[in-house]
């Protein structure tokens, strides 16, 4: 997988995981969730993902073009 769709991927789930969690927090503490807050728990869903996803390889493309012409 190449740089910049890890980046959009990573970032995705950094902004996903930020909403649900002021979500959560607000329907528990009936306020807002501070902004490091919810800056430390986006960052640290975004490790395990970015790690995940530097694992995953490109599929090789077949040689379509004969060796020995």
């Amino acid at each position: 997988m190449v740089f910049w769709q890890r980046l959009l991927i990573t970032l995705l789930v950094m902004v996903v995981t930020s909403l649900i969690m002021a979500a959560v927090w607000r329907s528990v503490f009936n306020m807002t969730i501070p902004s490091y807050v919810a800056g430390v728990i986006a960052g640290l869903a975004a490790l395990p993902v970015w790690e995940l996803l530097k694992k995953i390889k490109p599929k090789k493309e077949k040689n379509l073009k004969p060796e020995n012409l």
